[in-house]
């Protein structure tokens, strides 16, 4: 089906079909209800590369992930989705497993014009080398940044929740508190450690105990617990970075016969859905996991629209949720 029969199947001009195409305002609202039933009717499919030629432009997004199986990383590709979608773009996803060779590839597609914009979410650590190759082209950190580059970020206080986590365990009456950590390549994973830390100085809490997780999985952070308990006073409590090393954190608790919360209070981290249906549920600092996701895009297409716009830092709420594990 081509452009000339849609316009003749709706009894408009060429010319008219391309502007509803086109989302262009100046149509009436019965002329386009018309043609989108002629091209639905019809099922014609624009020519979106010869489109991308005429307007220098995709309407497209890549979206670079470190680990697509995380529930914390599809809750946020659900929200860069949704309003990707509402705005009239795609999303192209690259699940990287943090392989610059892989993201550079897809970077590539910038020179081309496959993409209009990025979105990363991959570990700080490696963010220098990708700003390198996206040079100029329009960009966003979420949840994952480097302060020093020039893009613009959306995050949560990272070291205000941990430090604020801390404090409600020792308002629970908990005085050896530990932390499952991930991998420090991660900014997120410094600054919660930063914000434990300085929970634990303010409260002159001496004991201290920090475990990192070799991955995000349930298995990881349950050995992380084990090596924790190998101390010679256990914890009393346990802040996890991350929901899925929580609940590896109860699972290897209840195999050493300790009893949640009574002997070991956990809290997790991220808010994702599942941990309210465990036993028991999961105390979490709930992250907008959806709203970063949204507001990325937001910020990308701010950058796409208007080269020059500023640099923004938006820091999002983050929210404690109390359930049984604490």
């Amino acid at each position: 089906m081509s452009i000339e029969k849609v316009a003749l199947l709706a009894g408009v001009s060429k010319a008219t079909v391309s502007r509803v195409l086109n989302d262009h305002p100046g149509v009436k609202s019965d002329t386009r209800e018309r043609v989108l039933a002629a091209i639905s009717a019809s099922e014609y499919q624009p020519n979106l590369l010869a489109r991308q030629l005429r307007t220098a432009q995709s309407n497209m997004l890549l979206v670079l992930i470190s680990d697509i199986t995380n529930p914390f990383c599809s809750r946020v590709v659900q929200g860069i989705e949704a309003e990707a979608e509402a705005q009239g773009y795609h999303i192209l996803l690259c699940n990287s497993a943090s392989q610059l060779r892989r993201e550079a590839a897809y970077l590539g597609l910038l020179a081309g014009k496959v993409v209009d914009g990025v979105i990363t979410m991959d570990a700080a650590a490696a963010l220098q080398d990708i700003a390198a190759i996206i040079g100029d082209a329009p960009w966003v950190q979420c949840a994952e940044f480097d302060p020093a580059l020039p893009a613009s970020s959306v995050s949560i206080d990272n070291h205000g929740a941990a430090r604020e986590t801390v404090r409600y365990l020792a308002s629970k009456g908990r005085r050896r508190i530990g932390l499952v950590n991930s991998d420090l390549r991660y900014l997120y994973s410094h600054q919660r450690e930063a914000g434990y830390e300085q929970g634990l100085a303010e409260l002159a809490l001496p004991w201290r105990g920090v475990a990192y997780a070799e991955a995000i999985s349930c298995e990881a952070g349950s050995e992380a617990l084990r090596q924790l308990l190998q101390q010679p006073t256990p914890p009393d409590a346990v802040l996890a970075v991350s929901d899925v090393l929580a609940v590896g954190v109860v699972h290897a608790a209840l195999e050493a016969g300790l009893r949640v919360p009574e002997d070991l209070a956990v809290v997790g981290f991220d808010g994702i859905p599942f941990t309210r249906s465990l036993n028991p549920p999961l105390t979490t600092v709930e992250q907008p996991m959806y709203q970063l996701g949204a507001r990325s895009v937001q910020l990308l297409l701010q950058r796409i629209r208007r080269p020059t716009s500023p640099v923004v830092r938006e820091v999002l709420p983050w929210t404690r949720v109390e359930r049984a594990s604490s």
